[in-house]
């Protein structure tokens, strides 16, 4: 999200996302294929886990309060995998976290 919410524009005091802006100049790293396995094996578990709860619509699966814990724990991990392909260690901060998305972009437009 700290991408998104430093690209985009705000509409009041929401996040106005848009293809062109937000979604086009997000930074992706070249994927070996292990990663691009990997990824693909994380988002069929996520697709799994939330299958198991068709009963329940997107808006109560993801409401933050309610949000089953399996589920949470899919994106965790699918979060973690994603972040790897940035950095081998965690980021300590959203800023840090951002610098290396804008040394992507800097390198992506180069």
């Amino acid at each position: 999200m700290v991408w998104v919410k430093t690209i985009a524009g705000k509409l009041e005091e929401r996040i106005r996302y848009t293809s062109a802006i937000c979604y086009n100049t997000f930074p992706v790293p070249k994927l070996m294929k292990a990663s691009i396995f990997k990824l693909n094996e994380s988002a069929f578990k996520i697709l799994a886990v939330r299958e198991s709860y068709s009963h329940l619509s997107l808006a109560q699966l993801y409401d933050p309060e309610k949000m089953p814990f399996d589920l949470k724990q899919a994106h965790k991990e699918n979060d973690s995998l994603v972040e790897k392909l940035y950095k081998s260690s965690d980021f300590k901060t959203d800023e840090e976290r951002l610098e290396r998305l804008f040394h992507y972009y800097e390198t992506m437009l180069n």
